[in-house]
């Protein structure tokens, strides 16, 4: 398992080095539902600073030469303890940046629609980093996600959640604007 980090807009899922020769560090997130739509957010914080919070999908970068739906299984089963999902398409593509850690972290994340029945969460998996900067999961209904006064990561979560709930997946991903912070 890679070492992670947990950032603004990002999610459990840095390295030692944010940005590769290659560009912005390749990172697969899910956007997992349960039965009644909820979707499950993981809860996170700056670990020089437990109140700058906020909360974020599920996902990680890649390792090795996995694929992006290989990386949002395991980082899935790593950080949830959830198993035995079928992927679904790519809803949205998304770069962003931003400080963690001491560091500055460049990302260029595909989010994968999910569906499961197992809604207990494991934290068992998380590495070092984000056993200090992860505090738990919620499974939020989109109306909580709409009317939260918390930080959620991407920024538009809530409006893109009742999107996807209303009009079903995306012909084709869509790419979110930029988050630069």
């Amino acid at each position: 398992m890679a070492a992670d980090a947990t950032g603004p807009g990002a999610g459990p899922d840095g390295l030692a080095g944010s940005r590769g020769p290659a560009g912005p560090r390749k990172v697969a997130r899910v956007i997992l539902l349960d039965p009644q739509d909820r979707i499950l957010l993981m809860h996170g914080f700056e670990p020089q600073d437990p109140a700058d919070d906020w909360w974020f999908t599920p996902g990680g970068g890649l390792e090795g030469a996995e694929t992006r739906e290989q990386a949002a299984l395991r980082e899935l089963a790593e950080e949830t303890g959830i198993t035995g999902v079928q992927l679904g398409p790519v809803l949205w593509h998304r770069y962003c940046s931003f400080p963690f850690d001491g560091r500055r972290w460049e990302q260029d994340e595909w989010y994968f629609l999910a569906r499961t029945t197992q809604t207990a969460t494991v934290l068992g998996g998380l590495t070092e980093l984000e056993r200090r900067s992860v505090s738990g999961t919620k499974w939020w209904t989109s109306e909580e996600l709409l009317a939260a006064h918390e930080t959620v990561y991407p920024t538009r979560l809530a409006e893109l959640l009742r999107t996807l709930l209303d009009d079903g997946p995306p012909g084709a991903p869509v790419n979110l604007a930029p988050e630069i912070v």
